[in-house]
């Protein structure tokens, strides 16, 4: 099973939990209430500009989190909380990807 095969079951699964199914073997983690999102960017090393394209939001959106002027919402929660575990997630998983298509 590939890594985006993973990834789409995940997310299959996810919706069956939202939508209040029984996911048989699903173990539901704490998301953070708050980032701080700015320190979770450094620790990857990468620019606002180069952050903000890896993770699919506009710059502006990046901007105003580490700023605290808003909070991430939805799969972005979950996106960063992943990040803050691992800085390398996003290339770990879909970089090494790309090279085997």
């Amino acid at each position: 099973m590939t890594a985006a095969d993973r990834i789409l079951a995940g997310l299959s699964e996810a919706l069956a939990h939202a939508k209040g199914d029984d996911v048989p073997g699903l173990q539901v983690h704490h998301i953070p209430a708050t980032f701080d999102v700015a320190a979770i960017r450094a620790r990857t090393g990468l620019s606002q500009a180069a952050f903000s394209a890896r993770i699919g939001v506009s710059s502006g959106t990046l901007r105003n989190w580490e700023q605290k002027r808003r909070q991430p919402e939805g799969p972005a929660r979950v996106l960063l909380a992943l990040l803050d575990r691992n800085p390398r997630i996003v290339e770990d998983t879909l970089v090494h990807e790309n090279l085997a298509d």
